[in-house]
Formats: C-alpha cells, sequence, structure tokens
C-alpha cells in the first residue's frame, strides 16, 4: 500500500497504481491520497482492529457492513446514518436507490463521505487511500421510473491487508465484462439477496459464480430465503452460518472453498 502523507491527485500517465486487485491496471481512475492524523490531542496511534493482517467485519443492518482495518480505519457501506456502536466511522459510502441506503446528513465525524452516484450528472469516480485502506468504486445502473439511470449506482472495492473486498450496493443488472475487468479480484464481496428490489437471485447468483470470491456476503435480504439462496450457488460453495456478526479474516485465512458466510443478523 502506498502512503497517504499528503494529498495528491492521481491520473497522469505513468503514476503509481495503488490497486492490487485489478485485472487490468489500466482501468484504475485518477487516485487521491488523503491525509489521516490521529484525533487531536491524541497520546498514542489509533488502536489496530485486531492483529496485524486482520480485517475485522461487522454487519450491522440492511446493507451496513462495518470494515475495520489493521491499522483501524473504520468504513461503513451503505450508510444511511447508523454504523452501529462506538466512534464514527473514517469513511462511509453511500447509494442512491433508497432512504436506507443513504443520509443527507452524515454525522460530521465522518471525514470522507463517498457517494455512489454524481449529484451533477454522470459517472463518481471514487480513488481513494485513507490509512492503509485504498478505495476506489465501479459505477452500474440502477432502474428510474420505467427506464434505468445511467451510473445510478457504484460498487465500492475496499483494498486493505492484501484483501480485496467489494459491495456490490443496489445492484439492478447483470454485469458486463467491462464491469468484470474493472473490478478485478474479490476475495470478499457483499451481496443483496432480496431477489426483487435489486435482482432476482437466479441472476445474482450468476454473478456471484463469476465474481467467484473466497467469501460471500449476504445483505438486504427481506424475507427471502437464506437458504434458497445458498441452492442457487452450487455445489461448489459451502455455507457457513454464524453466531456472531462479526468475522475477523486474512489473506492467510480465506477458505479453500468459496463460502458464503451468514453473520447474525443477516
Amino acid at each position: 500500500m502506498l502512503p497517504s502523507a499528503h494529498a495528491q491527485s492521481l491520473g497522469t500517465e505513468g503514476d503509481p497504481v495503488p490497486s492490487q486487485c485489478l485485472a487490468m491496471a489500466q482501468s484504475l481512475p485518477g487516485a487521491i491520497y488523503a491525509r489521516f492524523d490521529p484525533p487531536a490531542g491524541a497520546a498514542k496511534p489509533l488502536k489496530a482492529a485486531a492483529e496485524p493482517g486482520v480485517v475485522r467485519i461487522t454487519y450491522v443492518t440492511h446493507s451496513t457492513y462495518l470494515i475495520e482495518t489493521p491499522e483501524g480505519i473504520r468504513i461503513a457501506t451503505d450508510y444511511a446514518g447508523w454504523a452501529g456502536e462506538g466512534e464514527a466511522p473514517d469513511v462511509v459510502t453511500m447509494n442512491k436507490a433508497h432512504s436506507s441506503h443513504n443520509t443527507s446528513f452524515p454525522d460530521p465525524a465522518i471525514k470522507y463521505v463517498l457517494r455512489g452516484w454524481n449529484p451533477e450528472g454522470g459517472a463518481a469516480k471514487h480513488a481513494l487511500t485513507v490509512g492503509d485502506a485504498y478505495i476506489r468504486n465501479v459505477t452500474t445502473d440502477i432502474r428510474s421510473g420505467a427506464g434505468m439511470e445511467k451510473d445510478g449506482n457504484s460498487i465500492f472495492i475496499f483494498e486493505t491487508a492484501n484483501l480485496c473486498i467489494g459491495h456490490l450496493g443496489h445492484l439492478h443488472h447483470p454485469l458486463t465484462p467491462q464491469h468484470f475487468a474493472a473490478i478485478g479480484r474479490l476475495d470478499i464481496v457483499m451481496v443483496p439477496v432480496d431477489g426483487g428490489l435489486t435482482m432476482s437471485q437466479e441472476r445474482m447468483s450468476d454473478v456471484m459464480k463469476r465474481l467467484q470470491a473466497s467469501i460471500v456476503l449476504p445483505m438486504h435480504r427481506f424475507a427471502m430465503p437464506m437458504d434458497r439462496f445458498i441452492a442457487l450457488m452450487g455445489e461448489n460453495f459451502t455455507a457457513d452460518y454464524r453466531d456472531s456478526d462479526t468475522l475477523e479474516v486474512s489473506l492467510s485465512t480465506l477458505p479453500r472453498r468459496p463460502t458464503v458466510v451468514v453473520l447474525e443478523g443477516t
């Protein structure tokens, strides 16, 4: 991971490429290196989330997961104003499909608010390093009225501890080869399994099979049976039901066989 000692825009040819997950490095948008300082008056560095190299992922609600990096950077996905107990996240991502995926009034203590859509039109483009986390996005379209709104949703990719973690947001359509190339490798992916408001479970399971992540974390479930989604994943995937809402994982502890991990509360 490249250092984030100062703010710097990248985008010219020949610039360093921080992504470790891209299948095609040319797809990387311009990156911004953001300074991250401990709270004023702090006598010690930020406390790490867990042992070095371990990422902690906690299911909070709906489509919100809290990701804590080894250096203690806290990232909340599809943030609608609640990211669980404890300090405010350092970074939040949001999508616009419904109010349960965003808020117009994020906690002022949050340093980086990344919207998956561009309020001014066009595609949202994020490429940000905060501490030991590199965050980027790949846009997809969303349903709007009787048609589709181009670039209205973002798949966010979080790279930390040599892990590639993806959050599909409110995905409304199958992914193209161009999408898969821009996403690159995903070790862990957070996927909506509602079966209707996003895509059918059949279509969503097809996306999962193509991504071939080691860990699949369901979200956005509503009343759809979890067992049905797991069955659609096929015999190459196994299921792991947890009695905790938190998963700790490192590159060395990824399961050998692709696994749907169902955290408590999902």
